[in-house]
Parts: C-alpha cells; structure tokens; sequence
C-alpha cells in the first residue's frame, strides 16, 4: 500500500532523520532534503552497514509536518513479495555520501538487529488506519491541552492585573493621604 508522497523539500527533515557520516564518506551537510530523494534510499542495520535489509517505499509525517516514521520494503524480488514494516523516527539515521560528481546517495542506517526487525509493525491498511487515528486524537488532544492552557494564562492575566491595579490605587490612596494634612 502506497499513501500519496509529498515531493516538498523537509528543512533537515525536522525531528525525524538524523544526519551521520561514513567512515569514508565525504559527507557534507545538505541544509534541505527533499522526500523524493529519501524515497527508495537503500535501508541498512548499524550492526551491518554492508548488508542491505530493504528501500524506504514511504516517509510518514505528522500534522506538524514532522517525520514520524519511515515504511521500508524488504525482501522483494522484482517487485513481488517482500515485506512493507514501520521504523519510528528515532530508531534510523540519514547518511549522505557526496559523490566526486557531487550526486548524494542516501542510506538508511537502521538501529535495531535482524531479529528485532521482525518485531517491528507491518504496514497494512489496519495499522495505517489504527495510526492515523491514534495521531488524529493525539493531535487534537494537543490542541485542546494548548488551547485550555492560553485560557488558564489569559484568566491569570486578567487576574494578576486587576490585583495589581487594585493594590496600586490603595498605595496611591496611602501615599495622598500620608501627604495630605488632616483637617
């Protein structure tokens, strides 16, 4: 299952890929990173960098248009069989190998064994749908969590005002009358 791609450039691909080196890499910072060029990057373990586990076939972004996580396909043979699984940002690292043409190659480094690849979630329309969800709720708890606390700092405002003009209209009162002679 392939959801529609943004083809947008992600400033640094924002709290989600994390940018490494090779240890002969002429690795140079990009500023920007378009989804594009992460799309079909070659997925490897940290545990071993020469042994390729998949391709990213799609980049996952949250309404804050964060990368969350990556959908890597593994095991496909000429586009049959395989397995489509979820890696959440945090777990992978981008690394860029500048070329001597000045082409970059991208590479997903996975922080995670064989065995525990396994464990990770298939992508399906289920988890998709149960994802999607989960976010939407999450989101929205966000916003209204965001939105009570302005109101909570409105009110205090209000509060802290009034207070602060009441207690300066007494000081004033007390300092008019300090100065003012009795009658």
């Amino acid at each position: 299952m392939r959801k529609p791609t943004l083809s947008l450039a992600i400033a640094a691909m924002a709290g989600g890929l994390a940018l490494g080196t090779q240890a002969q890499s002429t690795y140079q910072p990009q500023g920007l990173y378009s989804a594009d060029d992460i799309l079909d990057a070659g997925v490897y373990l940290t545990g071993a960098p020469d042994e390729r586990v998949g391709e990213v076939e799609d980049i996952l972004f949250d309404e804050a248009m964060q990368v969350t996580a990556l959908v890597v396909e593994s095991g496909s043979v000429l586009g049959l069989g395989g397995r489509e699984f979820i890696v959440e940002s945090g777990r992978f690292t981008l690394m860029t190998d500048l070329e001597a043409d000045g082409d970059a190659e991208h590479r997903v480094m996975l922080e995670a064994s064989a065995e525990e690849l396994e464990g990770y979630p298939t992508y399906s329309e289920a988890w998709w749908e149960q994802a999607r969800e989960h976010s939407r709720d999450a989101w929205l708890q966000t916003q209204e969590g965001a939105e009570s606390a302005w109101q909570a700092t409105q009110e205090g405002a209000e509060r802290a005002w009034e207070t602060t003009r009441e207690n300066a209209q007494r000081a004033w009162e007390a300092a008019r009358d300090a100065v003012t002679p009795d009658e």
